[in-house]
This record gives C-alpha cells, structure tokens and sequence, in this order.
C-alpha cells in the first residue's frame, strides 16, 4: 500500500529517523537477490526500486540513488581515502545513506554539517564556514551549489579551509549544452523555479563552465571520466550517462 504524501509529511523527522532501520530492513528483504548490487551498502538485489519516475533508480536497503553508487565506486577505486591514514573529512549537507558509508572509513574523522537538516551533526552555512582555514583534507559537497544563493563564496570557503594538498569532491548537476551558468534573480516562486531551473529549490543552472568557477576560487579541477567495467553500469544501477567526477584539490 502506498503511503500518501501528506501523512508522511505529518510524521514528525525523529519518529521517521526511528523507522527508517526497519523499513530498511524489510524492504531489502522483500527485494533480496543478486539481479544487482549496491557498492555502498554492499548489498544484493532482485532489483533496484523505481525513484521519481526513474526506473532502477534506488537501492531498496540504504536508499542511495545513482550518482551516490557512482560515487562510492569511484572512492573506493580511485581514490586513497580507505588506506587507513588518518585524515579529517568534512561532509556538507549529508546524505543519511552517504553519511554512516562515509563515517564508518577507517582513520577517518568524519563531520557533517548543514543549515538546517536535522541528520546533521552540527549547523552550517556553506557561504560563511565557522571553521579555520585549512581545517579539514577531504570534503564532500555534492548536489549543494546549484541551491546556494551566493555560490562563488561557497567555493571559496570550501577551498579555504581545505588543507594544501587536500581534495574533495564538488558535484553539481551540469546542463552539457549550456555553455555559461544561467541565473535569473527574477525567478522565485517554487513553481517557476522548477520549470525554470528544474528543480524547486534550484537557483541557477550550471554550464559547461563550471569547472571554471571552480578554479577560480583557486581549486585545480579534475572532470574524471570515470571508466567502468562491462556490464557494471546495469549491476550498480547508475545512468549510462553519468560518467565523470568533479575532483578538486588544493596546490599545496
């Protein structure tokens, strides 16, 4: 039986916090095989669930969806952030699904912030980061800049308290054939802000160009094309399409 929106929405976020183990749980049940896998929580499917109108778009155990599948096989295979050293990673607006992935690597210290997600471990603005510079080697900010009203400064606190050296991850949604980042103030309504923007609380589309803005708030930008092996593209339900990362790092 499908639950209607309005009375999921009248379940207050601790009481849903509380269910998600469960429902977790029966649905990796209900779906249990080996059809498919999910590389965050490592988990065999009869199938991934349909999400949004998406076909095979979500894992029914921790919820992931395709561009979080990507990023975890790209972590774990391009990346040293599971050799155990001990580094300090800083995680903007979290992901529940992405956070205990991200949380339970070793020698990491792992933190989370967001302005006002309750999953959250502390408060934060992306525009105006209360941490010291060069606090952190790793950060994660995926899916955030296209909602941020001032995202020039939100990427130059995110390069700010990176350490020289230091890398993260900086997705955004990029429209390929668009070739300039497209914002218009005059859009506010939630409604115009969809059809304009495609998504309720977005504030711009970005182009082409956005590696670009990356760099110029000082990141060397990486669009890595991430190869993937035959066949994995349907194994881990990811979009034949998504195939690049946008890796930042700082010049030491």
């Amino acid at each position: 039986m499908k639950i209607p929106e309005a009375a999921k929405a009248a379940v207050p976020d601790r009481a849903k916090d509380a269910l998600r183990p469960v429902q977790s749980a029966v649905s990796a049940l209900l779906h249990s095989g080996d059809a498919v896998e999910c590389p965050v929580c490592e988990s065999g499917f009869d199938r991934f669930l349909d999400f949004h109108g998406r076909p095979g778009a979500q894992c029914p155990k921790c919820r992931t969806l395709e561009r979080h599948r990507l990023l975890a096989l790209f972590l774990a295979r391009e990346t040293d952030l599971f050799d155990g050293r001990p580094r300090r990673l800083l995680h903007v607006a979290p992901e529940w699904y992405m956070a205990k992935h991200l949380a339970q690597i070793p020698g990491v210290d792992y933190l989370s912030g967001d302005i006002a997600s309750p999953h959250a471990m502390v408060k934060l603005d992306v525009t105006d980061l209360e941490f010291a510079d060069g606090s952190f080697d790793v950060v994660m900010c995926s899916h955030v800049l296209e909602h941020v009203d001032d995202s020039d400064r939100a990427m130059r606190e995110l390069f700010r308290v990176m350490k020289p050296g230091g890398w993260g991850i900086l997705d955004a949604p990029v429209e390929d054939d668009l070739d300039d980042t497209y914002e218009d103030w005059s859009v506010t309504a939630p409604a115009d802000r969809e059809r304009v923007f495609g998504q309720r609380d977005h504030v711009r589309l970005f182009g082409t160009n956005y590696p670009d803005l990356l760099a110029r708030a000082g990141f060397e930008v990486e669009q890595d094309r991430y190869t993937l092996q035959a066949g994995e593209v349907e194994r881990f339900g990811l979009k034949p399409e998504m195939d690049h990362i946008w890796l930042c790092r700082k010049p030491r």
